[in-house]
């Protein structure tokens, strides 16, 4: 009986022993040391590459990286590109890719890119966790090519321009031209293929004018290209407006209760200069923000006219007037703004006419300008109506030329019934003038979009 139960006593510990080991087993190999989670490898499947620059490789771990290898093959020959091993372990590496300098004798378009990453687990009886990753690469190291066609022959501070060039490469990723006031003004597609035509803008604040056309393809490659215009400088109006305080109390006022939390506080000079100022930048910020879209459909003609939106409209206010508000005394400056669009005036509620087709994007209150409209025209062109009364159309209606989209009225920031009317180009604002003049259209975008299509069909 004794040896019965000092066997079963036996067997009972010998379980209990193996389950003990069995147990810390288990948590041996749960633990972070013998980790069963691979590196991470972040490449694409391929690339295309221009070999004078070297690219990167991020590879990350959850314990810490033991070893990196690369190497690049062109099908006939591979030749080891990198070769890390770590002492202190990191759990992030960023491998820099680099054309070797010796190695391959035959130049080729196309290499195999292969990384293998190692980490530090006790994993797989101690040799760890490891991963292979292979890239093809497209070698590119061409430009694209790239050129102006035909430009407007000048532009003036606070106008327009047109510009046609062609820019081609198989791999073309990025196309823009950019300005020295930081603006990348997106062309669109134009006649054939290869060609674009963008419109360009000089803003009125800005005294200088440069701009080139900028070409990146798939692998970095980068092309420039200046566009030349005749810079025509222009001076605009400055003018010193009496602030009432019928005007104050009144108009400034009613504003002031579109934005309670931030004009609550303010005395009556503070808040003409909210208005004026600040709420006048947001008002304006949605309008640049609506404006600056481009639509990237291939055009052959742009066939615009000049624009009047009022018939025997009176110009009472003009574009880039420096306004000053005073108040009691001249020398008592406390706001000051640019207008920017022509105010036109002729009978109360007079219709606000379309001139040239196009789509409206916006119709709704904003700020300022009370009852707005806005219409895109294509090629990055729109048009802005302020101050309706009515608003006879609204987003996303198709709108053709001599049709009526709104009324005149004195919503927003507006004294006496009367149309704010300003274009846009690109998300900024242009002078009225240039696209209600025949001749300007007629010589700066007409005639260089036909002459650009003689050119391109010779």
């Amino acid at each position: 009986m004794k040896r019965k139960r000092a066997s079963a006593l036996g067997s009972l510990i010998l379980v209990l022993a193996l389950l003990g080991a069995i147990y810390s087993a288990y948590k041996v190999l749960q633990s972070p040391a013998f980790e069963t989670n691979r590196p991470v490898i972040d490449m694409p499947a391929e690339r295309f590459w221009n070999s004078h620059h070297p690219f990167h490789i991020n590879i990350s771990d959850d314990t810490g990286l033991k070893k990196v290898i690369a190497y690049l093959s062109n099908g006939k020959e591979r030749v080891k590109i990198a070769d890390v091993n770590f002492k202190k372990p990191p759990k992030t590496y960023t491998l820099q890719i680099k054309y070797p300098k010796i190695g391959f004798t035959d130049n080729s378009d196309n290499l195999l890119l292969t990384v293998v990453a190692q980490d530090i687990s006790k994993w797989h009886f101690f040799k760890g966790n490891s991963s292979i990753k292979k890239e093809r690469l497209k070698i590119d190291t061409r430009k694209p090519d790239l050129f102006s066609l035909i430009t407007s022959y000048g532009i003036t501070r606070g106008g327009s321009a047109l510009a046609i060039f062609k820019a081609t490469d198989k791999n073309l990723k990025e196309l823009y031209v950019e300005t020295n006031f930081g603006k990348k003004f997106e062309p669109t597609p134009f006649y054939k293929e290869g060609y674009y035509a963008v419109l360009l803008a000089w803003p009125i604040k800005q005294k200088r004018f440069r701009a080139k056309i900028v070409a990146k393809d798939a692998a970095g490659n980068v092309a420039k290209a200046r566009l030349g215009f005749f810079l025509k400088s222009r001076k605009y109006r400055t003018s010193y407006l009496q602030a009432k305080d019928r005007f104050i109390n009144g108009k400034i006022s009613d504003l002031a209760e579109d934005e309670p939390e931030l004009t609550a506080n303010l005395s009556p000079t503070e808040k003409l200069k909210f208005i004026n100022e600040t709420y006048r930048i947001k008002n304006d910020n949605l309008i640049k923000t609506i404006t600056s879209k481009v639509d990237h459909n291939r055009i052959s003609s742009f066939d615009i006219h000049p624009f009047y939106p009022l018939k025997n409209g009176k110009v009472v206010g003009s574009f880039g007037d420096h306004r000053y508000y005073w108040y009691k005394e001249k020398t008592n400056i406390i706001s000051e703004s640019y207008h920017l669009g022509i105010d036109l005036a002729s009978v109360r509620m007079d219709d606000i006419i379309i001139s040239n087709p196009g789509v409206v994007v916006f119709a709704n209150y904003n700020g300022i300008y009370g009852n707005n409209l806005i219409v895109y025209h294509g090629l990055g062109l729109y048009t802005v109506y302020g101050h309706c009364s009515t608003l006879l159309k609204q987003r996303g209606d198709i709108v053709e030329a001599g049709e009526v989209a709104a009324k005149t009225g004195a919503t927003g920031l507006a004294l006496g019934d009367h149309l704010h009317f300003s274009t846009m180009v690109h998300g900024f604002f242009v002078r009225p003038a240039e696209w209600m003049d025949h001749k300007w259209i007629q010589t700066n975008i007409i005639d260089v979009i036909n002459n650009a299509k003689k050119m391109i069909d010779k």
